[in-house]
């Protein structure tokens, strides 16, 4: 059991899924930290594309 116990530890197959976890929890924190700035990007972009700046959605 120990033997495979220490196999398992030197194992590197893994560490792709942890750096990959990484990166997105990375890419998640940046988002939340500038999330207004990339929210009015995304605002503006959508406006100068379709010219609308009403938002809102009309439920029946």
């Amino acid at each position: 059991m120990l033997k495979l116990l220490k196999g398992f530890l030197k194992e590197e197959e893994g560490m792709g899924t942890v750096e990959i976890v990484v990166i997105i929890a990375v890419l998640v924190s940046i988002a939340l930290i500038f999330r207004n700035a990339i929210t009015n990007w995304v605002r503006d972009t959508i406006q100068s594309i379709f010219g609308s700046t009403d938002t809102s959605i009309e439920t029946s």
